[in-house]
């Protein structure tokens, strides 16, 4: 009863973070700009470091979607001009963190908020946080089904970044970095590879499960929850995939 008391708040959360980022997940490598949210989540926590350091967490939400809206514009362009994107992402990445590691050096709990940055302990997130989230994902995703499939050229690329940045800025805070690109990649990976079912359905069910074993043993054995979310998704992922591509050849 404690567990289910403890965790179901956190189950919800998690209903809606894999219900949201399965849908971008599969885009992204339809795309081939995998390590794009990572990026993206890396630059809207420089605006979180940014708030936290100089302004006492003031303008937090203002702050880390101006930096991942900036970053997300960035990679619309450069996925239509340079002929090396990954390359491109992978420098902002770095961009990102080197500049979050700097800002945090003025403060005075930098390495801790780097921690929570990275992988957030979502156990410890509000109910008014949570159905917040919630409602805003539902938005981007009647967004992302009504008007992104009637657009088209460089407006569908803007459109299409530009709703990752909200919902990066809004996964980030909650779960970190680590955890918003496990989520992204890893039910969709898979559900790309699995051919018994439709893609996103697949991506909903799998993500889901490791989400819910991956709380289950952070409860059980104390471990850090949003690592355990990154290690569970991570390590079942590699091995379905291996499994799979083997099954397939």
């Amino acid at each position: 009863m404690q567990a289910i008391e403890i965790l179901w708040p956190v189950l919800i959360l998690a209903f809606f973070l894999v219900g949201i980022h399965a849908i971008f997940g599969l885009e992204i490598i339809r795309r081939g700009v995998i390590f794009t949210d990572l990026a993206v989540g890396q630059i809207a926590a420089v605006g979180i470091a940014v708030s936290t350091v100089f302004f006492a967490g003031e303008y937090q939400l203002f702050l880390s979607f101006g930096f991942a809206l900036a970053g997300a514009l960035l990679i619309a362009y450069a996925n239509r001009n340079s002929r090396h994107i990954e390359a491109f992402i992978g420098l902002l990445y770095a961009l990102g963190a080197s500049s979050v590691m700097i800002v945090l050096s003025s403060g005075s709990e930098g390495d801790e908020l780097f921690k929570r940055l990275m992988a957030n302990d979502i156990l410890f997130v509000s109910n008014s946080d949570i159905l917040t989230a919630a409602g805003i994902f539902v938005v981007i995703a009647l967004l992302y089904y009504t008007i992104y499939p009637k657009l088209s050229g460089f407006g569908k690329e803007l459109f299409f970044f530009s709703l990752l940045s909200v919902m990066v800025t809004v996964a980030v805070p909650l779960a970190g970095v680590l955890v918003v690109f496990t989520l992204l990649i890893a039910p969709a990976l898979i559900a790309l590879l699995q051919t018994r079912m439709k893609p996103l359905l697949f991506g909903w069910i799998y993500g889901w499960i490791f989400v819910a074993l991956a709380l289950a043993l952070s409860f059980h054995y104390d471990w850090p929850t949003g690592y355990s979310i990154v290690f569970v998704g991570t390590l079942l992922t590699l091995v379905g995939v291996l499994w799979l591509e083997k099954r397939q050849a």
